[in-house]
């Protein structure tokens, strides 16, 4: 009786032989060349201004990632390699240490995210106050900066610098948002710009309600984070342990683990490898927070509000329909759009 798996595939015609792995790398790599050869030559939809920006703070944020923890993948997978003599293993260890905080940390982003919304929290309460005293938005708004939070001081900084080189307080604000780049964020800064093309009251009431709901957004975010805290430790555990005992028989009891050596089984720990990755990276997924997608974008030049469908023609409120004598009409969607 043949206990040995590995002879069994082995015997399987030449179905994993080398010529074979080969031809099936070299289809995979011409396949490759087609397909971007074909994107090439048709070209990629062009992309909005932000999308741009984002994509470009994206590369950077890459680029440095890259150098901090680059250097430190390629020794540990060197050394995994001179170890246990797998190169699967070598490139799975150093891909492992490369996305190790994208795939078991997060803990130190929420924390930003977190901080990030009580500090706006904490400005829109000192813009409401502010504008309590019979002040203006444009003058409130340099008043209530001096006071912010260290995470949105550069920010406002820059707004204020807007609003004294008389740049129009929509745009400024508009420049804000794309800077702060939080959905929370979009929600304030949406309720300045209307106040800032319309001059309606209520500001300071609107203001209260949206500092109370960001303060209720991070009390969530923290007793979220508290109970998965214990669960992304255990993982992290695992996966220590899990890869600890795998290089401990390479290296003392190879023997056991000889079958892996061979092309064959070069391949079923590549399959492993992936099986554990995708796990990991389904793990990572369930622990992250959704947040709602930004809806205060520039679009080229111009800045889109998505405003509500209105009711039924011939009922109050219609958008164009004029309302009781000394009400200014409510602005148009048209209108909206700068």
């Amino acid at each position: 009786m043949n206990l040995n798996p590995f002879a069994s595939l082995g015997s399987m015609g030449g179905l994993f032989s080398t010529e074979v792995l080969y031809s099936l790398g070299c289809g995979v790599a011409a396949g490759g060349g087609l397909a971007l050869l074909i994107v090439a030559i048709r070209g990629l939809p062009a992309k909005p201004d932000h999308e741009k920006q984002k994509a470009n703070e994206r590369a950077a944020e890459l680029i440095r990632f890259a150098g901090q923890r680059g250097s430190l993948a390629a020794i540990i997978g060197l050394a995994v390699l001179l170890m246990t003599r797998w190169a699967v293993a070598g490139i799975a260890a150093g891909v492992l240490v490369f996305f190790w905080d994208k795939l078991f940390g997060g803990a130190a982003e929420e924390r930003a995210a977190m901080k990030r919304v009580e500090a706006l929290a904490s400005w829109t309460e000192s813009l409401r106050d502010t504008i309590a005293g019979a002040v203006g938005l444009e003058q409130a708004i340099p008043a209530s900066a001096r006071a912010a939070a260290p995470i949105l001081r550069p920010h406002l900084d820059a707004l204020v610098d807007r609003l004294r080189a008389r740049t129009p307080l929509p745009d400024a604000l508009q420049h804000l948002a794309d800077e702060i780049d939080d959905a929370s964020a979009d929600i304030i800064v949406a309720a300045l710009i209307l106040n800032a093309r319309l001059r309606g009251p209520g500001l300071r009431q609107v203001l209260g309600a949206l500092a109370k709901s960001a303060r209720e957004e991070v009390d969530m975010r923290q007793r979220v984070m508290a109970q998965r805290a214990s669960t992304r430790r255990s993982v992290q555990i695992v996966v220590a342990v899990s890869v600890a005992f795998v290089l401990g028989l390479a290296v003392f009891n190879r023997d056991f683990v000889s079958p892996y050596g061979t092309a064959v089984g070069q391949l079923v720990l590549a399959l492993v490898c992936g099986l554990f990755a995708l796990g990991f990276w389904w793990l990572r997924k369930l622990s992250t927070i959704e947040t709602p997608e930004r809806f205060l974008v520039r679009d080229q030049s111009s800045v889109q509000f998505v405003r509500p469908p209105r009711t039924a023609p011939g009922q109050p409120g219609q958008p164009g329909q004029q309302g009781p004598p000394g009400q200014q009409p409510l602005p148009t969607e048209e209108g909206v759009r700068r």
